[in-house]
């Protein structure tokens, strides 16, 4: 498997847990305070990476404490706010259709600020990706909620490719870590005006939440440092189809005709298989 093939098959997993923590929030159902869940979770993710933090030479913990690293941590605490609230109103498939608006402005984007330079074969995937999202969230299923979707995916789309821009030899760990830290003080302002008593269920959803995205960040950061950003973005759909079957187990959420073929012009594209090869290779059995 070359060095491509491992970084989307590393998105796919990430979005698995991803999607295992949209179903976590699910549950919770808005029974939280917005920023009192992202404050809490944030600073749970903090206390389960200080003892891997401490343990690294000295300076491996200095790195990440840095202005992107700063930036990228105000994105995550908006963006997790606002798929919070996307998540409680919205179906779980519509509203991944709106985070997934994220990996498609991932490819402008990294030509903007990264200067790279994607292959006509990623624009056009992209192009139909963006098609498949007009298809799941068409008019009459638009909700107010969609606009917080659409903000957490421009936050992640940012996010990700500040990831490009982190130095090469900087720790996973230290990367998590500061950005754990530097969300908090925000989380905090926002939050201490409106804090409620949550109980401990409560407490063990967000535990469950930050633990499966805090395995997202990982994954997601070392696929993005392996590869360029437009050459992977596409496998960020994968999520689509994972949210989408757990709606339909756990929460009677079955998606109509038209969203399956959205989803589907979402999720075929990105498929890392080079097809002009399998239709060659199939010819050649044929006429053997």
């Amino acid at each position: 498997m070359n060095t491509t093939n491992k970084a989307i098959a590393l998105l796919v997993l990430a979005n698995l847990l991803a999607s295992f923590s949209d179903v976590s929030l699910k549950i919770l159902n808005g029974e939280v305070p917005t920023f009192q869940y992202v404050f809490i979770r944030q600073l749970l993710s903090t206390l389960i990476l200080l003892p891997f933090w401490l343990r690294q030479e000295r300076e491996e913990r200095k790195q990440g404490c840095c202005a992107i690293a700063f930036w990228r941590a105000q994105l995550i605490l908006g963006g997790s706010a606002c798929a919070m609230i996307a998540i409680t109103y919205l179906p779980l498939a519509t509203a991944n259709a709106m985070f997934y608006v994220g990996p498609l402005l991932m490819l402008p984007l990294s030509v903007v600020l990264l200067r790279e330079k994607p292959p006509m074969g990623k624009l056009i995937a992209t192009i139909v990706g963006f098609c498949g999202v007009l298809v799941v969230l068409r008019p009459e299923h638009f909700h107010w909620a969609a606009i917080a979707g659409l903000g957490s995916a421009l936050a992640m789309g940012l996010g990700n490719i500040l990831i490009r821009r982190l130095p090469k030899e900087q720790t996973l760990i230290s990367t998590l870590f500061w950005t754990g830290v530097m969300t908090l003080p925000l989380a905090l302002v926002f939050v201490l005006p409106n804090w409620e008593t949550i109980s401990w269920q409560h407490i063990g959803w967000i535990m469950a939440i930050n633990l499966f995205v805090l395995g997202y960040h990982a994954l997601v950061v070392l696929a993005y440092k392996r590869v360029e950003a437009g050459k992977i973005a596409l496998a960020e759909y994968s999520g689509l189809v994972f949210v989408t079957l757990f709606g339909v187990m756990w929460f009677d959420e079955f998606p109509d005709y038209w969203t399956v073929i959205g989803i589907l012009l979402i999720v075929v594209p990105m498929m890392p298989l080079n097809w002009k090869k399998w239709v060659q290779a199939k010819r050649s059995l044929v006429k053997a």
